[in-house]
């Protein structure tokens, strides 16, 4: 079989001052070296992230929001929702992947995100501040068996590191849900920390950050479950 190099656009604001930012270099080798899958990675500023997603093989929206763009940064996520593309967005990606769905699937036209928009109606607020910070938080989140991420995982829990102030308004959880959107992984008090698309490729957001899981030597079954599917697709591409 011909060797197969898939084109991952990271989307983000990069900086060296988010952690997660810092890892990704490590990990992009690790699973090169450790799982044979070769990534060819593109860094592209939000701001640059709505001139379109064609040729990409898969987008990875990554922490570090407030972004210079949401704008560009939900016009890539709906690319990738859209186009079939592998997609999996980390803190800040979960909450906008969350906040483009409910305004392009769900019609929520005026859906909006506390953090960007701190004068949005409550009841248009589908990302709002959480009521207890996240910021260097660690705890378990329970999967749902069957789930892509329990598949992934191959384990109804996994641990989970946080380093955020904001996640899903609860009253829109259920319109999402309506739409498609469905909630596979929880925190012990039950709320919501994984989201996927089923019937897409790869659609999956995590309000944690599993690239900052372990030492940096192996990649979190959720980011090499994104490589395998960008690597399939550049086999169809």
């Amino acid at each position: 079989m011909n060797h197969i190099t898939a084109r991952i656009a990271l989307v983000g604001d990069r900086s060296d001052a988010v952690r997660s930012h810092t890892r990704i270099p490590g990990l992009l080798e690790a699973m090169r070296v450790r799982d044979g899958l070769d990534l060819d990675a593109y860094w592209i500023p939000t701001e640059d992230a709505g001139a379109g997603m064609d040729g990409f093989d898969a987008v990875w929206v990554l922490p570090g929001s407030p972004y210079r763009s949401e704008t560009a940064v939900l016009e890539a996520i709906r690319a990738a929702r859209e186009g079939g593309i592998p997609f999996l967005g980390t803190c800040g990606g979960f909450q906008h992947a969350l906040l483009e769905f409910a305004r392009n699937v769900c019609g929520v036209t005026r859906a909006g995100h506390a953090e960007n928009d701190p004068g949005v109606a409550e009841e248009d607020a589908v990302v709002v501040p959480l009521a207890c910070s996240l910021v260097g938080h660690e705890g378990t989140v329970k999967v749902v068996r069957g789930s892509r991420a329990a598949r992934l995982l191959g384990a109804e829990r996994t641990q989970a590191r946080y380093h955020c102030n904001y996640g899903p308004h609860p009253r829109h959880l259920g319109v999402l849900r309506e739409h498609g959107l469905t909630f596979t992984g929880t925190d012990e008090s039950g709320d919501v920390r994984i989201a996927e698309l089923p019937g897409h490729p790869f659609f999956l957001a995590a309000l944690f950050q599993p690239e900052l899981d372990g030492d940096g030597t192996r990649a979190h079954p959720l980011i090499t479950g994104l490589a395998t599917a960008a690597v399939d697709h550049a086999r169809t591409r």
